[in-house]
């Protein structure tokens, strides 16, 4: 055998570099085309089965039923990635048509373009001073009441919103796509189905707390290590942004490790504090969601213009994280798997 050239695992064949096209080519897709119809969006698909499953919940017996529905939703998301590396594959499809069709359904477990033109909409309301527009748009993104929300409380909010969705939205998949070689589609859809039962059952409230009780635990695992990892992408974009005339004097590099260690535990979710805290502290800004934390408090609080330096840093992160993602593939590929 001669170690680099692909991997041989569960009846899959795939190149090293097949999977770092495929990566490349999901994260050009996303920013290029962004979100697709419904009809065609297999996230949307794994949605409303999960309502499938919500509405037929039984008053009894809720965990148990909650760890049934999440199983089935997992294997029917690990379906479709199965589906997507069989395409990958073939051998026997132009090899064009397999890097698209593979980078496509990869594309559809992250949303980079989505989540900065989130943030994108509340800007350009603020911007203009209309903030009873900017509360509406906010609420579209964010369970809080933004009814009575100051700009700098909406700013906040935003703020942590993209921050906190940088981890379960972009880098989450993408390590789980580079951690398992061969069958990094199939575990990126795995995550998804998991983070996508969190935000639709994953809560505390009387209706949720036992039928999602296995859906939050199992999406705190998941993200529990690209959480603590997300400092190194945000890291590493804040000193490359720091060295552009335009954002030198808006991002401190430092206080992005510094308040990501500091605060990072300070918030209800063990994860959802590290990227938001790493965000505060590299843009030396205070959020705060009232009455339950305080990130970075030391700081002021959040302009609207910070906004639009959250998107920087969000596309930054990311593109940091491609490549961070394609690097530790490389290296999971040669050193884990069966090479030829």
């Amino acid at each position: 055998m001669v170690k680099g050239h692909g991997a041989y695992i569960m009846f899959f064949t795939i190149a090293t570099l097949d999977l770092i096209v495929v990566l490349l080519l999901a994260f050009i897709i996303d920013l290029v085309l962004g979100e697709p119809p419904f009809a065609i969006h297999p996230v949307v698909w794994i949605g409303n089965l999960i309502s499938f499953f919500k509405r037929r919940a039984p008053l009894a017996n809720r965990r148990l039923y909650g760890i049934f529905m999440a199983l089935c939703c997992i294997l029917f998301a690990a379906f479709i990635g199965i589906v997507a590396t069989l395409i990958l594959d073939t051998e026997s499809i132009p090899a064009l048509i397999r890097y698209l069709v593979a980078a496509w359904f990869l594309k559809m477990t992250f949303a980079i373009r989505c989540l900065m033109d989130a943030g994108k909409e509340v800007y350009e309301k603020l911007a203009v001073g209309d903030l009873d527009e900017a509360r509406k748009k906010l609420s579209m993104y964010v369970s809080r009441n933004t009814s009575q929300l100051t700009e700098e409380q909406v700013s906040s909010a935003v703020i942590e919103t993209s921050s906190e969705n940088f981890v379960d939205g972009i880098l989450s998949p993408l390590f789980y796509f580079a951690l398992f070689g061969p069958l990094g589609i199939i575990a990126a859809y795995v995550f998804k189905a998991t983070s996508t039962l969190d935000s639709m059952v994953g809560y505390k409230d009387p209706q949720y707390l036992h039928l999602g009780w296995f859906s939050a635990r199992f999406d705190d695992i998941l993200n529990w290590i690209p959480a603590r990892l997300s400092l190194l992408p945000i890291s590493i974009a804040a000193v490359i942004l720091s060295l552009i005339p335009a954002f030198s004097r808006s991002l401190d590099p430092v206080n992005t490790v510094r308040y990501s260690i500091k605060d990072g535990r300070k918030t209800p979710s063990p994860n959802s504090g590290y990227p938001m805290a790493a965000f505060a502290g590299a843009m030396s800004i205070r959020l705060e969601k009232p009455k339950v934390y305080v990130l970075a408090a030391e700081n002021p609080y959040p302009k609207f213009f910070h906004i639009k330096l959250t998107r920087s840093l969000v596309l930054s992160s990311s593109l940091i994280s491609v490549l961070m993602c394609a690097s530790l593939l490389y290296i999971i590929m040669d050193r884990f798997y069966v090479l030829y």
